[in-house]
């Protein structure tokens, strides 16, 4: 038997094998195997199997496979990537690069990997409201021979107690010796919920598996996956593209998060992928969110999908929300309103702790000269550096760090003539640290949280009442529970919503409704104030209990314009170094998409557009949108390009999120 090989080493040429006659399983297709290359050992995948292979026609010397590669029993990984690869129009061979550096140890030396030795949390008597929902959900998975089970959204507003329920039905599938996959939208959560739960299953195998997780973790992970034993595995992007033997819930909390989707391509959107491989084996998936998806509700009310509420915080009660509108009457100090300062005082008075946010980093939008109104950019990218207190301009797309000029670029005058225009977390910790000397104040954005055991020590802090105001961006918005945290200051709450995306409106909403919901998890006196620059409708949704008025208001105007959940929505992404190139090509694939497409009527094509940032690392960027009411015709007018012959590199998106 003779088989045709891809590398997974990114090598692009297909190679041929002789299979020994010594194996005792025959090999199938998209099976692992070590083969030789010169003289290294390589992986490789199988893409054909030759029955009808004659040897003695070839030029060269057809050599022999190593050995089979097997991996961790998941009858039906196989398919489901087979699935993934063709919605998202890539190779499988993509997918089996991932994991292709845990197969360089044959399986049979692997050993059970024993959990790690915790203290045990102390056991939460859930409310009569959390025990009614484990109820269900565990009545709705009893049923899945009957009939394809149907996702299951649990909409739990801030503090409600989710995740006890998480806990509560993890545990139920270990005892079944069933593994149970938990992912979050950030990694920073998934290293906090890998803490806690490794506490509640003190005698559990519970692994985190994402981009904070040592080499040797993932190894562990990969190890247990050959035996029998159950596990928790908690992760981002990466645990769901693994093969996991029987599989038999997926929890996805804060599923409405944009995090979801991944920034490098494909792009797989992980919720979209999960809800594909939970149908594929017919298990239970629970999406739990305090701002459900207006697709997921969508689909509640039209797809039968189910829906389970919780609607009274665990402990404490909602806080009172205050929206201010940002003007000079209003401004004691700048971007913060006499409101905002006069509760501070008050919080920092009585003891209690503030989170004060702002969806921006750094300590400055820009910086421009006011002689002859020169912007410090990027030269790679299509942004402006974004100042820092060290005296620093940043790129934040390409990384790309330098010191700021004495002087302008432009017309040489020198630095006083700089204005430095915006605002980000760093300037609002120094405008604190200038009001309130004696205040303990921490910032908490991705330049702080990129440090593992930094932000492990800042949540420890909030914890431990060592902090009296967290500054941060969207990091702080979800997931963590500080019980002393009796006010919230949102600082540009408008500022995402007038972005050119459809979701821009639920984006905002649900960032500022889970940031308020840190107010008061435990107490009677929460309080939040809303500034902002303008009116907009959406501010009159941010009391979370008219959170489903909100789905009505934008579903309606969604309906009305054409936009998911009513329609796919799908992108074209063309890239190229050459900008005139790439705008002939990307123009050149619109008109050739709407004349191929020209009798579809259900196909509507949008573009070509550049997107707000059009160059990144010195590459150009163009794109198209496609909106159908079937994903099938989407794919299908993508697959058509491979037609044209295009020098720019092209990527296919469904359902972008950004």
């Amino acid at each position: 038997m003779y088989v045709t090989v891809r590398l997974l080493n990114g090598f692009t040429q297909s190679l041929t094998y002789k299979i020994p006659t010594s194996w005792v399983h025959k090999p199938q297709l998209q099976d692992i195997i070590s083969v030789p290359l010169q003289k290294r050992t390589e992986l490789a995948y199988i893409t054909a199997i030759l029955e009808q292979f004659d040897p003695s026609q070839q030029t060269f010397t057809i050599k022999e496979a190593l050995a089979a590669q097997p991996l961790p029993d998941d009858p039906m990984y196989p398919q489901f990537i087979k699935q993934l690869a063709r919605y998202y129009c890539v190779s499988e061979l993509t997918f089996y690069k991932r994991f292709a550096q845990y197969l360089d140890a044959p399986h049979e030396t692997l050993q059970a990997i024993a959990p790690e030795t915790v203290s045990p949390e102390e056991n939460v008597t859930l409310t009569t409201a959390q025990q009614a929902v484990v109820d269900e959900i565990a009545t709705l998975c009893a049923k899945k021979e009957e009939k394809q089970l149907q996702p299951i959204v649990l909409h739990g507003v801030t503090g409600s107690g989710k995740t006890e329920i998480y806990k509560q039905i993890a545990q139920q599938y270990i005892k079944q010796g069933e593994n149970v996959l938990l992912l979050l939208p950030e990694v920073s959560l998934a290293v906090r919920f890998t803490h806690i739960f490794k506490h509640y299953f003190s005698t559990t195998s519970v692994f985190g598996f994402h981009s904070a997780t040592s080499k040797s973790e993932k190894r562990a992970l990969w190890q247990h996956m050959y035996t029998e034993k159950a596990a928790l595995v908690i992760g981002v992007h990466l645990p769901l593209l693994l093969p996991i033997p029987r599989l038999g819930c997926i929890i996805i909390d804060e599923e409405h998060d944009a995090g979801y989707q991944e920034k490098k391509i494909p792009r797989i959107h992980t919720k979209e992928a999960a809800l594909m491989r939970a149908r594929l084996l017919n298990i239970p998936i629970i999406l739990g969110s305090a701002t459900p998806s207006i697709h997921s509700l969508y689909s509640v009310e039209h797809k039968g999908w189910k829906l389970l509420q919780l609607t009274e915080r665990f402990k404490g009660t909602f806080p009172e929300v205050r929206v201010v509108q940002l003007d000079k009457k209003n401004k004691h100090a700048f971007w913060i309103t006499k409101e905002l300062q006069a509760a501070l005082e008050k919080k920092l008075a009585q003891k209690e702790q503030a989170i004060i946010f702002l969806n921006r980093r750094g300590h400055s939008f820009f910086v421009q000269c006011l002689n002859c109104d020169y912007i410090f950019t990027c030269t790679s990218c299509s942004v402006s550096l974004t100042y820092h207190e060290s005296n620093t301009l940043q790129c934040h797309y390409c990384g790309v760090k330098k010191n700021l000029s004495p002087c302008c670029p432009s017309c040489k005058q020198p630095e006083k003539q700089f204005l430095k225009k915006g605002i980000g977390t760093q300037q609002i910790v120094s405008l604190l640290k200038k009001l309130y000397p004696q205040a303990r104040i921490e910032r908490a954005d991705l330049d702080s949280t990129v440090n593992k055991k930094k932000w492990q020590k800042i949540v420890d802090d909030m914890y431990g009442e060592k902090i009296d105001i967290l500054v941060g961006t969207q990091t702080i918005t979800k997931g963590y529970h500080f019980p002393k945290v009796t006010l919230v200051g949102i600082i540009w709450a408008d500022s995402n919503i007038h972005f050119p995306f459809y979701a821009a409106a639920e984006t905002t909403l649900s960032q500022l409704i889970q940031v308020a919901g840190r107010a008061g998890r435990e107490t009677n006196t929460g309080l939040v104030i809303v500034q902002t620059m303008a009116p907009h409708p959406i501010f009159s949704f941010i009391d979370e209990k008219n959170y489903r008025a909100f789905y009505e208001y934008e579903r309606a105007y969604r309906q009305d314009l054409g936009y998911p959940p009513y329609v796919r929505f799908a992108e074209i992404e063309l890239r190229h170094e050459n900008e005139e190139l790439l705008a002939r090509e990307a123009l050149a694939c619109a008109e050739f998409l709407e004349k191929i497409h020209s009798g579809n009527h259900t196909l509507t094509i949008l573009g070509p557009a550049q997107p707000m940032v059009h160059k990144v690392q010195n590459i150009f960027i163009q794109k198209i949108y496609l909106k159908s009411e079937s994903i099938k015709d989407i794919i299908h007018a993508y697959q058509q390009m491979s037609r044209l012959s295009l020098k720019s590199k092209h990527y296919f998106t469904p359902s972008p999120l950004s």
